[in-house]
């Protein structure tokens, strides 16, 4: 994870701060900074979106290739996760130093589309154990200014949205033998559902509260946050703890329970309405 060297009169001011639900930029502890979104900015893809939050920037970009269906799920494509940790973002990720982050968040995706309801993967099967689409989803870290985890999140649901998968015809002939047609008209495609594809909500612990959409001081003033994957109708996909700290059931609880007095909050999911929190009914 990328890093800032703070002093210690530094952190005080920011977690004093945090306790008073004011933070260093005039924001409030569950108060998101200003979200970006642009989707189809690479050509040569299937599908690719671009997240701004603050001052970190991601590109995802989604291709769609025909594969082999996997055994255990003969009847459903599948999506693959690539993350590139840019040297560009923070001198943290020069050589190999942004391996680990990515592999992180690769394996933090796939725990995410795991459930079933994030994707309907049998839209994507062409023939039953013979040919299925695979989506290459890559996502590139071009800017680091904390909270990753949401940004990537809202990034790779932004690009699956515009994702186009060409409309495949199977035609059998006498023999059973199998050919693969597919249509030439570029209107004539599949669009992923992604309403029940949930967004991460990082609820970073400071002091005695919370604050959402950190940034990398911030986070050099926590020692564990919790990620919630939960989706636009508030229910929750997926937790994980994050950082070197541990977190005891009472702050887990406090975090995610509604009306809870550390965070004024009324949970992860209400923030996906906030105004402060740009969404789309056709996206989120």
């Amino acid at each position: 994870m990328a890093s800032v060297a703070l002093s210690e009169a530094e952190k005080v001011y920011i977690m004093h701060g945090v306790q008073e639900d004011l933070r260093v930029d005039g924001r409030g502890c569950e108060d998101y900074r200003c979200v970006e979104v642009e989707t189809d900015v690479v050509s040569n893809t299937s599908g690719s979106a671009r997240v701004k939050l603050g001052h970190t920037d991601i590109l995802v970009g989604v291709k769609a290739e025909m594969g082999t269906p996997k055994l255990e799920k003969p009847n459903e494509g599948y999506l693959e996760f690539f993350v590139d940790c840019s040297a560009n973002a923070t001198p943290d990720f020069e050589g190999r130093g942004g391996d680990d982050l990515g592999t992180e968040i690769a394996n933090t995706l796939y725990r995410i589309f795991s459930n079933k309801s994030s994707v309907d993967l049998k839209t994507l099967c062409i023939s039953p154990r013979e040919h299925c689409w695979v989506l290459y989803v890559d996502v590139l870290l071009l800017e680091c200014d904390g909270n990753l985890f949401d940004a990537i999140s809202i990034a790779v649901k932004a690009a699956l949205f515009n994702t186009r998968i060409p409309r495949v015809r199977v035609l059998e002939d006498e023999e059973g033998s199998k050919d693969i047609e597919l249509s030439d008209d570029p209107y004539d495609c599949i669009r992923l559902s992604v309403e029940n594809v949930p967004c991460i909500v990082t609820l970073c612990k400071i002091g005695y509260r919370h604050v959402v959409d950190a940034t990398l001081q911030e986070e050099a003033c926590s020692l564990a946050s919790l990620l919630v994957s939960v989706t636009s109708k508030g229910a929750v996909t997926c937790l994980r703890k994050v950082g070197k700290g541990s977190l005891d059931p009472e702050s887990i609880f406090e975090m995610m329970e509604p009306g809870s007095p550390s965070g004024q909050g009324q949970g992860p999911a209400h923030l996906f309405s906030r105004p402060s929190f740009p969404s789309s009914t056709s996206l989120f």
